[in-house]
């Protein structure tokens, strides 16, 4: 009986942590996108890797989107970013 209980709890966490380990995929508007891509913005350095959930942090500016609350953008090493405002947690690294 041990054995079928061990059994039962050790496959519910590897299912649980698989659920967790989901991520949720966020699709941009184009109207955003090409929005981005004609600012003329100066790039900043940031030490690491800019990748889709990074979390930026206070010192870089993110740049506002006009009538898209949800979005904001930076160049980051070069590199079009677009963020969420609310949380500064990269959603697309687009260059």
């Amino acid at each position: 009986m041990k054995v079928l209980v061990v059994t039962a709890v050790s496959l519910f966490l590897s299912v649980g942590g698989a659920a967790v380990a989901q991520t949720t995929t966020v699709v941009v508007p184009g109207e955003v996108k090409t929005y981005v891509m004609k600012q003329e913005t100066p790039s900043v350095t940031f030490e690491g890797d800019v990748a889709v959930g990074t979390t930026l942090p206070d010192t870089v500016e993110i740049h506002t989107i006009p009538d898209q609350p949800d979005y904001g953008y930076v160049v980051v090493n070069k590199k079009r970013v677009l963020v969420n405002p609310k949380t500064r947690a990269v959603i697309e690294v687009m260059q």
